[in-house]
């Protein structure tokens, strides 16, 4: 069959990548028609300073499948991330973040193999914040002190960090539902219990609850300090690790850390009936139009999108052949190889290449 998917391309480099990733993916001989839709900083002008117009959140609720390269998102400054708005607006609470081991990755690990999934509408970054010295902020100070609070620092911007019941429970569902779908073998949940007891509180007491609706699947929990100690010192003993948002974002980074780097990370957003898969690295516009940057996360989320979409032989192939291309480790980027000055690092395209020649040759699954 032919799969109608969403693809928007990003900006700075994310154009490259998604090409590389497109060439790929079409070369496991899955059908896919391409829906372009143009979203990020290089197209906020011609959307009167929209980065995301509203037909591309309309193709992918209508398509419920999207693929979408890395968007370029300032630093203090302008537009909130639209990969935020676009997790708020078509609802997808549910981030999958792998993190695999491939033998050739420089790495101080070896055989890890852990999933992150991300709680991505609650929690901090929900985004209700309230600038330090505004009329809203200091109504809010003195209601919080009219309620027995006391804040050492009276001159303070606040935010809010909201965790639901509802929110927690459907994250942990979703989670449990992966794992049986997966093979995976063992939940645990992370949270800060034992200090916010009124959130992540209510995170660790909802998913007991659900934990204890899937007894097939072994679960526990880690305060998520000593969870970043657990992960360096014994990774393998943990599979599955569930996270509110916050946490989430912070810890999947360390375990990318751990893999080799945001350049072999892929990551996929769920909701109720829209799934949107993406690398989980910036969009690097320096090196925009250079041919340089690492294809292989993008590439990763390519393979979580076909196995979203039971093309499971497929999924299994492309990644033989890209494991095989690292392990060989000729035609990988700068950023693979012993130094970043190597001479014989190649392309965004070569890796390209190098993986469909792989597939083509008919690499083991």
């Amino acid at each position: 069959m032919t799969h109608n998917v969403v693809l928007i391309p990003g900006d700075g480099t994310g154009p490259e990548l998604t090409e590389a990733t497109r060439r790929v993916l079409e070369a496991t001989g899955v059908e896919f028609e391409w829906d372009v839709r143009e979203a990020g900083a290089d197209v906020m002008e011609r959307y009167g300073g929209n980065p995301l117009p509203p037909e591309v959140l309309d193709a992918v609720r209508e398509a419920g499948v999207a693929l979408k390269g890395p968007i370029t998102t300032p630093v203090g400054v302008g537009f909130r991330s639209v990969n935020v708005a676009l997790r708020k607006e078509l609802d997808m609470y549910g981030q999958v973040r792998p993190c695999k081991t491939y033998p050739g990755v420089r790495t101080r690990f070896e055989d890890v193999d852990l999933i992150i999934i991300r709680e991505n509408t609650e929690d901090l970054y929900a985004g209700i914040e309230y600038e330090q010295g505004t009329e809203d902020a200091k109504e809010l100070i003195a209601w919080i002190e009219s309620k027995g609070g006391k804040l050492r620092h009276p001159d303070s911007g606040i935010s809010i960090k909201p965790i639901s019941v509802s929110g927690t429970r459907r994250i942990f569902e979703f989670a449990f539902d992966y794992a049986r779908k997966n093979g995976r073998r063992k939940i645990t949940a992370v949270h800060k219990a034992n200090i916010m007891k009124f959130t992540d509180g209510l995170w660790l007491h909802v998913a007991r609850e659900v934990a204890a609706e899937h007894s097939d699947i072994e679960f526990d929990d880690r305060i998520v300090d000593n969870m970043c100690m657990q992960l360096v010192q014994r990774p393998e003993e943990y599979d599955m690790l569930v996270l509110p948002n916050l946490y989430g974002d912070v810890l999947s980074d360390l375990c990318a850390g751990m893999i080799g780097g945001l350049g072999v990370a892929p990551g996929a957003n769920y909701g109720e009936s829209v799934a949107v898969f993406e690398p989980t690295h910036g969009s690097a516009p320096k090196y925009t139009g250079q041919n340089k940057v690492n294809p292989i996360a993008m590439m990763l989320s390519g393979l979580l999108m076909l196995r979203h979409l039971e093309e499971r032989d497929a999924a299994d192939r492309l990644e033989s052949a890209i494991a095989a291309v690292i392990a060989e480790g000729k035609s990988v980027t700068y950023d693979m190889k012993p130094t970043r000055d190597d001479p014989t690092a190649v392309g965004t395209s070569q890796v390209a290449d190098a993986i469909i020649e792989k597939l083509e040759a008919g690499v083991p699954a």
